[in-house]
């Protein structure tokens, strides 16, 4: 497999945006109101918002392209950028999206990978990441990963309360 994972700077945040709000899309909007998925979009994936989560020093972003294609993303974060616990040997994947046209290529394992090997640099002790209790794809990937449920939370989408598992992993 042919992957290419970089850092992603503010120069970039064009190309972010448009493809968080396609992968976030493709994830969710046949389970959520069109009006919950702009109204998400719109707060969470604008140009301002994007520019200063990139410049925040506990987050780091990530493309990954494959055959020289952008394929998905990755975010992370530490310390206060966490979107929860915020505990200092805590190390969150808040982001980790794939094109729906590279689902079953490598990309999203290649991209969990990274995050671990992230994470064990960093030398945190455990990985930690929400998903969403109906995206049974994810939950099943990240069980492949030796995640396990340890908690939930409830995700505003727009004006719909969902339900995330939140899972971990010793790293």
């Amino acid at each position: 497999m042919d992957f290419n994972i970089y850092e992603i700077g503010e120069e970039s945040v064009g190309m972010l945006k448009e493809i968080a709000i396609r992968t976030f899309d493709e994830t969710f909007a046949s389970t959520n109101s069109r009006e919950n998925m702009e109204d998400y979009n719109a707060r969470c994936f604008n140009e301002t918002v994007l520019r200063k989560e990139l410049k925040d020093p506990e987050s780091w972003w990530y493309f990954i392209e494959k055959d020289g294609k952008l394929a998905g993303y990755l975010k992370v974060n530490v310390g206060n950028a966490q979107t929860e616990l915020q505990e200092v040997d805590g190390f969150e994947v808040e982001r980790i999206y794939v094109l729906k046209e590279f689902y079953g290529t490598g990309v999203g394992k290649a991209l969990m990978e990274h995050a671990i090997k992230l994470g064990r640099e960093k030398q945190k002790s455990y990985l930690w990441l929400g998903v969403h209790e109906e995206n049974y794809r994810a939950l099943r990937f990240y069980e492949k990963f030796g995640l396990w449920e340890f908690d939930d939370h409830i995700f505003m989408m727009g004006k719909q309360p969902q339900r995330d598992v939140l899972m971990k992993m010793e790293l």
